[in-house]
């Protein structure tokens, strides 16, 4: 078993090795018609002006957002411009721009999940070309110098200099803050964008920037094995592609959720078993201490106690859903007796990022969604709230 994990871990490692390798050929095989004036579309742009940008802001904690003009910083030596093709809400988004998890500065654009093409590059980017494929997720920069960062984990900057995608300060955007994807144009750090390959639409490329990552990142870390028994709680934004991954990779998935008109939905995607979840947490207990792994992706506070007990003992318990001020209550004599590893994970760094993209586009694993309009956000954030998204909202980022 121990074998066989480690061959795992090398597999992915020399997996990851590659994509940078050949990711990094191809960008020096591209380098010299990228700085060629008559094969850049950067001579249409002023490289030294700031980017004026349409798109959807929050005003307030209202939740409510409506237009915003706004101006984003100059294309930087450093920077990739994207021209933005589609951009996906989640859960985050609402909890963010309505103060959940903390005070915002406003207007704000949010929006983390981001497909576009490349519009310009500055002078040292070899990553990518002027009308390449490119996606950002949930962050935008880092110092770069660390060993985190230097690790492909820039989410954990040992600086504390990771920049997330929107509402973070910083005196380089004109707004004073970083501003997320509701919006048509985006210009980011060549590092923190990944490649979006041809053969998976940018409409089902862009949930893999946050909801993709968050649960393929912890799902790789937990190692199971082909047959394991993997729960997956909550089953909505995130909960949706973390069944479809474990699926994908063999694990015997039982799925947690509390809406009965999402059970047809689940079956379709291969679980084993879909548990509706009733309030006295009767169906949950001849599951319990039956799951080598449980991945809980519920965003808003409840009750984790018994979802915990459907762990066996030296099994694992991630917890990805970040509540309303992000904390959690939970039993610790219980646990104790549980002998459950309980842990909590993020997103994941820009190498991991771009090896779920690939893993998604060459193994058909695809996000289901519902492309809106700009003007359809408000009634879209409604919706996820009252847990009426199937599954993912994907903004079509050409009506804003």
């Amino acid at each position: 078993m121990k074998s066989e994990k480690n061959q795992e871990n090398n597999s992915r490692r020399t997996f990851i090795q590659q994509s940078m390798v050949v990711g990094a050929g191809l960008s020096m095989a591209s380098s010299l018609p990228v700085f060629s004036k008559e094969n850049n579309s950067n001579s249409n742009i002023n490289m030294s002006k700031n980017i004026k940008t349409k798109g959807y802001a929050a005003k307030d904690e209202s939740g409510k957002l409506s237009p915003y003009s706004f101006e984003r910083r100059p294309v930087g030596d450093d920077d990739i411009l994207i021209d933005v093709k589609f951009a996906s809400i989640c859960h985050s988004d609402i909890h963010q721009e309505k103060g959940h998890w903390g005070k915002q500065i406003y207007p704000q654009v949010p929006g983390h999940e981001i497909v576009g093409v490349v519009a310009a590059v500055g002078k040292n980017v070899t990553k990518f070309k002027v009308g390449d494929r490119a996606g950002v997720g949930c962050m935008v920069d880092s110092c770069m110098e660390c060993e985190s960062c230097n690790h492909g984990e820039e989410q954990f900057c040992d600086n504390g200099k990771t920049v997330f995608t929107y509402g973070y300060p910083t005196e380089a955007e004109p707004t004073g803050i970083t501003q997320g994807g509701y919006s048509d144009k985006i210009v980011v750090r060549d590092h923190f964008a990944v490649h979006i390959p041809e053969h998976i639409s940018f409409e089902e490329a862009a949930p893999l920037l946050c909801a993709g990552i968050t649960t393929y990142s912890p799902l790789m870390k937990a190692q199971f094995r082909v047959g394991d028994k993997v729960g997956v709680a909550g089953i909505g934004g995130l909960g949706h592609l973390a069944v479809k991954l474990a699926v994908s990779k063999g694990a015997e998935v039982y799925a947690f959720t509390t809406s009965a008109d999402k059970v047809e939905d689940i079956k379709s995607w291969g679980v084993k078993e879909v548990i509706v979840v009733d309030d006295e947490f009767k169906s949950m207990q001849a599951h319990s201490k039956t799951l080598d792994y449980m991945i809980c992706t519920i965003p808003y506070q409840f009750n984790v106690t018994p979802y915990v007990a459907c762990v066996k003992p030296g099994g694992t318990f991630t917890f990805v859903g970040m509540p309303n001020g992000s904390e959690i209550t939970i039993n610790n004599l219980m646990l104790a007796f549980a002998r459950v590893n309980f842990n909590a994970s993020l997103i994941g760094g820009i190498p991991e990022t771009q090896e779920v993209v690939h893993y998604c586009a060459d193994n058909g694993v695809r996000p289901q969604i519902e492309v809106i309009k700009a003007e359809q956000i408000n009634d879209a954030w409604e919706k996820v709230v009252n847990k009426e998204a199937r599954y993912r909202y994907v903004i079509d980022a050409a009506t804003f």
